[in-house]
């Protein structure tokens, strides 16, 4: 084991006038530092090949992360894909990523594009093998990975991405790597990375896809802890134990809410020194604290944040909103969703008694079911949370 984690980012195009993605990602993470992705193409489009991609992403996922064989995998695959009525297959493509320790990252590929390995904003060749499997020919590789590696995963939609508008023949694979070593800059998150490109594929289809299209980030890089207080003990002897539990923990140390601050500042021995300055009116302004990398308001700033945490899981529409204002939510969203790896809430349950006023619409529970929605989004994003509650 070693001190990378792998961050992953998943952006998906439906063919145009489809209901439903004829594309499906799985993700396992073993909790080993090993992580299984799976990215499937059923045959066609629509409902047909929504089920035939689900069916293949997860079976395979499942089984590998229990230790069974490839070769155990495609049998079942190949066992269980109901056949299509009119075409006669049970077909679906696939493309495996499995990051095993942290350390080696293993390639398999059945008729789907080439997956792409950035290392240092260029393309790195990788040797491959080649397997066959009840008929079908694999492709296999085994790599060692490194600190800022990114690994590409794409359905065949992205190289077809402008057949017969923007390209004669679509984009090819070698576009795509072109597109993709222009486009690097290693502060962009996987999620980022993959919403660029997409959006690229999109407008090559001028906005009305001729395939389902999904794009899978696998970005290596090094692990960074975050810690998160929002509120005192409930118990006021119990303020040195959450400080001093709080600030012994390694990484950048955020602060919410008026009361907390106070706390903090009396057990830094510093001052909390207030700013006027107002980026976004409808959040309080922050603060500062010798020794505190972000003080902000609490239960307002952090509701901020779960609604941008709870939009960038879906279509990240907000994302031109957080990712470059100053005020608090801003700030901790790019903390939390781009910076941070692991995060430590620490969680206060005095009672705020300007939230028993019955006419707000905040209650005694609203800490808890903030941080709760906004720890459950975080762990969909690939991050580890940890909660302690005083």
């Amino acid at each position: 084991m070693n001190d990378l984690c792998t961050e992953v980012g998943i952006r998906c195009l439906n063919k145009y006038g489809e209901q439903l993605c004829g594309d499906h990602v799985e993700m396992e993470n073993q909790g080993d530092g090993s992580t299984i992705l799976v990215l499937a193409d059923g045959l066609g489009s629509g409902v047909k090949a929504s089920i035939l991609s689900t069916l293949t992403a997860k079976i395979i996922s499942t089984m590998m992360s229990q230790g069974l064989s490839l070769e155990e995998c495609v049998a079942t695959m190949a066992a269980t894909l109901p056949i299509c009525s009119v075409r006669k297959l049970a077909y679906s493509t696939f493309s495996i990523l499995h990051i095993a320790h942290e350390e080696t990252a293993e390639i398999i590929s059945y008729d789907n594009p080439a997956v792409i390995l950035l290392r240092d904003g260029k393309s790195v060749p990788y040797q491959t093998d080649t397997l066959t499997i009840d008929g079908k020919e694999i492709i296999r590789a085994h790599i060692s990975i490194r600190d800022g590696d990114l690994f590409a995963i794409l359905s065949d939609g992205a190289i077809h991405a402008g057949a017969g508008l923007s390209y004669n023949l679509g984009w090819k694979h070698e576009d795509i790597v072109t597109f993709l070593e222009n486009l690097f800059f290693s502060e962009f998150t996987a999620k980022t990375l993959a919403t660029i490109l997409l959006d690229e594929c999109n407008r090559l289809y001028e906005n009305k896809p001729s395939d389902d299209t999904t794009v899978c980030m696998v970005k290596i890089r090094k692990r960074e802890p975050m810690n998160l207080m929002i509120g005192p003990p409930a118990s006021r002897e119990d303020c040195t134990k959450m400080m001093s539990l709080f600030f012994a923990k390694q990484g950048k140390h955020l602060v919410c809410g008026g009361t907390t601050s106070a706390i903090a500042a009396e057990y830094l021995g510093k001052p909390v020194i207030s700013t006027l300055d107002f980026p976004d009116p409808n959040i309080p302004p922050i603060a500062r604290i010798d020794g505190v990398d972000l003080v902000t308001e609490g239960v307002i700033t952090i509701s901020k944040v779960l609604t941008y945490a709870q939009d960038y899981l879906a279509d990240n529409k907000t994302y031109e909103q957080w990712s470059f204002k100053k005020d608090g939510a801003s700030q901790i969203a790019r903390l939390l969703f781009e910076e941070a790896t692991d995060i430590n809430f620490y969680v206060g349950k005095a009672v705020n008694p300007a939230h028993q006023n019955p006419e707000l619409p905040i209650h005694f529970n609203v800490k808890m079911q903030l941080v709760d929605q906004l720890a459950n989004c975080l762990k969909n994003m690939g991050k580890n949370i940890k909660v302690s509650y005083f």
